[in-house]
């Protein structure tokens, strides 16, 4: 490409020629991301709980995470949701209602060795999941 003195109309030309195939402008200007995404741009979410699931975390951990499959109130979208926290997981059953919110992995994909997982329940019932966990509130029964 030419770098004179009249090369101006051509650099710019050819940015605008090139731009969409940049990744980063195309999750700005075509919204891909917020497309994508279950939650709609969202910062958190609320759904309901289908199923209790153990997930197995990727090499070279070996553990059996505890995660919760639930359906999105909004939108009907089924998505995994972790569980985190030690027994977090016996304060969430089936139907309840939960909290859900991204949890930070890579451009809003799935985070450190759960593969497929890209949310965190935060709240059950209204309750905060932390605050059941350390035992510094009960889980009201409806």
């Amino acid at each position: 490409m030419g770098k004179g003195i009249y090369a101006a109309r051509k650099a710019k030309s050819n940015r605008k020629k090139f731009q969409r195939s940049d990744a980063n402008y195309a999750r700005r200007n075509l919204h891909s991301a917020k497309k994508a995404d279950p939650l709609e741009g969202a910062h958190m979410g609320r759904a309901i709980v289908l199923e209790k699931v153990g997930i197995e975390a990727k090499q070279p951990n070996s553990a059996i995470r505890k995660c919760v499959r639930v359906q999105l109130i909004k939108n009907g979208k089924q998505v995994t949701a972790f569980c985190p926290g030690d027994g977090a997981i016996k304060f969430i059953d089936e139907h309840d209602e939960v909290l859900i919110v991204g949890m930070g992995g890579r451009k809003g994909r799935s985070y450190g060795d759960l593969s497929g997982v890209r949310f965190k329940v935060v709240a059950v019932t209204d309750i905060s999941l932390h605050e059941l966990v350390k035992g510094r509130k009960e889980k009201v029964l409806r």
